[in-house]
Formats: C-alpha cells, sequence, structure tokens
C-alpha cells in the first residue's frame, strides 16, 4: 500500500468519513484504511489509538483477539485512545475514570515515513490488572532514531481469567487473553511498520515490571516465532518469583467468580455481565498460593495455549534471541507486608528456606536500613522478587546458548535510593547519570539496532555480556560499573525466574 497525500485522498472522494485533517497531517495506509496523525513538538510524527483488534466487546470478550475491522475514508489517529478496564488504585486513577472495554489499540511515533529503522514496542507495566500505553510515544527514543510503539492489552478479570466453559469452548486452553492481545499487536507491527519507516524484521520488544514479566512469557511462547528479534526485562521476569500456576487451578478463579456473581458456569452469562460487577468481583478473587492477591495476575498462567507449560521449561527450547535482564537496587516491600514474611520466603526458597532465614537472621531483631538497599523486609522483597528472579533467568538463557546482558540500577532522584520505576526516567525520558552524563538510552539503542548494547560508540564505557563469567553492571550515580558485585544475596536457594 502507498502512503498518499491529503489532496490525493481527496481527490479521490475518500475524506468524508472524519473530520477534515490540517494539509500538514502525516498520513499512513495500513492494512485496514488510512490514518492521519499529528507532528510532535519535536518532529516526531505520532499516529494514537491504532486498533490493532476488534473491540472484545459481547461474544468477544475473553477471545482470542478478533481482527481490527476496516474502516472508510481517514481514520483520525491524533488522540490518546482509552486505557483498558481496570479497578482504581490511586496511582492509575487518571487511567481508570478513562477506561473502556474497547481499548486493543496501539501508539507509533517515527523519525519519518521512509527508511528501514530499528522497532521498538513498549509493554507496560502495572501488575497486569492497571496502567495503559499513556503518552510512552511522546519519548525522547523516537528522535536518535527508532520507530517507538505502545501497545494496550486486556487487564486483570477481562485479560486473564480461566474459566471452565471458556476451556470447552476454546479446546481446552484458558486464560491469557491479554498476552494474546500483545500477540496480536505485534502481528500488526509486522505487517504494517515499513510503512511507518520501520524493519519490521528489527524489532524489541521491552517493558518494566508486569511488562518486563510479559516480554519474557512472550520469550517463552511458541505463538511469538519470527515477531520479534530481541527483547529487554526492566524489572519483571517470566515468573516474577512465583511458581507457575497451572490450568486446574487457574480454573478454580472462575468458580470464584460464578459464586460471586450467580452465573452457574454459565459463559454467556458471564458475557453479559456488567464491567463495573466484573471489576467489583475482580477485587475478590484469591488464590490461596499467595500472601497478596495485588499478584493475582502476576502469577503466570499455564493456559494451554500461549504457555502451555510452565514458563522456566518453554524458555528452555524456545529459539534463542538476544535479551537484556536487570533490575533496581530496590524496588518495593514484600507481599503482605511484615506479617507475611516467613510465608514469602517459604514460598521463594521451598526446601531451602532455613538457609534463607539464616542468612537474613529473621530471628534476630532488625538491622539499621541501608542507605541503598532499605529496610531488611524491602531487601528481601527486592531478592525474591526481581534481584534472585532475574540472575535465574540469566543462568537458564545464557546456559542455553541465548546472548545475555545482565544489569543492576541503584539510581533515584537526586542521589535517593532506587525504587520500582526508577528506571524509567532514565529509558523513557533520557535523563543522564553519571560524571561521564551517561546515557542509559544509548545502550537500550544500541541493543535494538544491533542486537548489542556495546555497538556504536566506543566512547560509552563497555558492558560485557553475562556468560561465561556471570557479568553485569552496575548503573549508579557514580556512573557505569562493569563487574561490579551484586550484593551478597541467597539466590542460589531460591526457587523461580
Amino acid at each position: 500500500m502507498r502512503r498518499r497525500t491529503v489532496c490525493g485522498l481527496a481527490a479521490m472522494g475518500l475524506m468524508g468519513a472524519s473530520p477534515p485533517s490540517p494539509l500538514s497531517a502525516p498520513l499512513v495506509e495500513v492494512t485496514q484504511g488510512v490514518l492521519s496523525g499529528t507532528v510532535a513538538s519535536s518532529g516526531a510524527l505520532l499516529f494514537r489509538a491504532i486498533p490493532f483488534a476488534a473491540p472484545p466487546l459481547g461474544t468477544l470478550r475473553w477471545r482470542p483477539p478478533a481482527p481490527a475491522p476496516t474502516w472508510p475514508g481517514i481514520r483520525d489517529a491524533t488522540r490518546r485512545g482509552a486505557p483498558c478496564l481496570q479497578n482504581d488504585y490511586g496511582w492509575n486513577h487518571a487511567d481508570y475514570v478513562r477506561a473502556n472495554e474497547d481499548c486493543l489499540t496501539l501508539d507509533v511515533a517515527t523519525p519519518a515515513l521512509s527508511g528501514k529503522r530499528p522497532v521498538m514496542v513498549w509493554i507496560h507495566g502495572g501488575s497486569n490488572r492497571a496502567g495503559s500505553a499513556g503518552d510512552t510515544v511522546l519519548s525522547s527514543l523516537v528522535s536518535k532514531g527508532v520507530v517507538l510503539v505502545a501497545l494496550q492489552y486486556r487487564l486483570g478479570i477481562f485479560g486473564f481469567l480461566s474459566h471452565r466453559a471458556l476451556a470447552h469452548e476454546q479446546g481446552g486452553a484458558s486464560g491469557n487473553y491479554g498476552l494474546m492481545d500483545q500477540i496480536a499487536a505485534l502481528r500488526w507491527v509486522r505487517a504494517n511498520i515499513a510503512r511507518f519507516g520501520g524493519d519490521p524484521t528489527n524489532v524489541t520488544i521491552f517493558g518494566e515490571s508486569a511488562g518486563g514479566q510479559d516480554v519474557g512469557l512472550l520469550l517463552a511462547s511458541p505463538m511469538t516465532r519470527e515477531l520479534f528479534a530481541r527483547a529487554i526485562l526492566q524489572s519483571g521476569t517470566p515468573q516474577f518469583g512465583l511458581p507457575a500456576r497451572p490450568l486446574d487451578l487457574a480454573l478454580r478463579l472462575g468458580n470464584q467468580l460464578d459464586a460471586l456473581l450467580g452465573t452457574g458456569g454459565e459463559i454467556d452469562r458471564l458475557r453479559e455481565a456488567s464491567p463495573h460487577a466484573l471489576l467489583e468481583a475482580d477485587k475478590a478473587l484469591h488464590d490461596e498460593a499467595l500472601e497478596s492477591d495485588d499478584f493475582l495476575w502476576l502469577r503466570a498462567t499455564q493456559d494451554g495455549a500461549v504457555l502451555p507449560g510452565a514458563p522456566q521449561v518453554l524458555l528452555r527450547s524456545a529459539p534463542p534471541r538476544p535479551v537484556i535482564i536487570g533490575s533496581n537496587r530496590a524496588e518495593f516491600d514484600l507481599p503482605g507486608g511484615r506479617p507475611h514474611r516467613d510465608a514469602n520466603v517459604a514460598m521463594a526458597f521451598g526446601a531451602n528456606a532455613v538457609l534463607a532465614r539464616a542468612f537474613y537472621h529473621l530471628d534476630e531483631p532488625d538491622p539499621p536500613a541501608d542507605a541503598r538497599m532499605g529496610s531488611r523486609d524491602l531487601r528481601i522483597s527486592t531478592d525474591i522478587l526481581f534481584r534472585c528472579p532475574s540472575g535465574h533467568l540469566a543462568d537458564l538463557l545464557s546456559s542455553a546458548g541465548w546472548p545475555v546482558w545482565r544489569y543492576e540500577l541503584d539510581l533515584g532522584p537526586q542521589g535517593a535510593r532506587s525504587f520500582h520505576g526508577s528506571d524509567l526516567p532514565y529509558v523513557l525520558g533520557g535523563t543522564l547519570f553519571g560524571q561521564q552524563n551517561l546515557s542509559l538510552q544509548d545502550y537500550w539503542l544500541a541493543f535494538a539496532t544491533s542486537g548489542d548494547p556495546d555497538a556504536g560508540k566506543p566512547l560509552r564505557p563497555h558492558w560485557g555480556a553475562y556468560a561465561p563469567a556471570h557479568h553485569h553492571v552496575t548503573f549508579a550515580a557514580a556512573g557505569m560499573t562493569a563487574g561490579a558485585r551484586l550484593a551478597d544475596t541467597p539466590c542460589q536457594w531460591s526457587l523461580y525466574p
């Protein structure tokens, strides 16, 4: 399909289906029709709220995403799309008030419609139950020569529920509809991104928190072959330090939902339920294996389709792709807080929990907080949910021949301790750090371009691959330190990536 001018489209009589666009508006023709975007103050060309799948409404609720419909004329792509339905957890209030079940859209930002640039696809975080693409495509990454895509996917009960009637309807598999949405978006990217000046064979997926987890699950899934070339996992791993949820246990969440709504196992009645009723029921669902149901949708489900087995097993047979894996020096506190500390340690370390308890001196009074790692509880949480799973994943992939680079970020505002999400201003905002004014974006862009974060500028400090010596780097106020020793941990005794 060709890119066309406004005048050419007007002459063909295709402008009546949407309001007229300014003559300077960029136009692109994709598989479903023509899009009219806008030009950002940075000069980037922006296309917002592009449907990559049909709205998952009515009978399409809890089904794999259907193809996006076509449209006549020119579709306005200048405004943000609605976030996917979610409950209000405070931090996501702005997304909550705008949310809609019709939300399967993505945004694209590009320096120009011609050329063949590397493509970076962002998967947002939010515990797989909240968040949105937001204004990710306004990132300064675009001005450095990549095509940037930010996608949305069904969340919480709408995106990750498993149910017996759905399994019967869908060949024995049920759940992970949000991951299916991400896969559908990547298929759309592969089919259309060349029209935005991107290279469909040079796609990097990256995400933070639940977005990082989902990146890892897409690496594991047999449904993603050929859809992307490499991946970056920021503060999130495939199992998030938790045991995977077998389908038989996942189906119990569907049983709970039926009991809460009185739907008697009938999927038609659930599809007729109001979004409000389902969001309220989502708050009441409980996984007895978890210490906090804030993690309900972070526990990866072996649905039988996207994930036909445990992620750590699937990864062993997945095709090797270059990956960057990392987390922050301090992330967030224990699931469920202090009363659940012992249970969290028991889950993470299993039969080795006694060794971990001795390492952390859990039968002794709390020690003073560490300036960079925080309290003992914060350190335990960071270890079991982030640092140890990142190490396990790096070991698993590098031992199977994957090119792996590992990092730890010890950066916060004005020199403060890091926290969950403190990496985002450095990756998406271009914040510089260290005495050399280093840019994390430069490493990410080099990786997205070539599959090696050390490619490109020779003056940038050398990172070096993880294997064979378990090499990693630390990004901190002093700059980048290669081979810096991670804090002592009991990670050799933990169980899950």
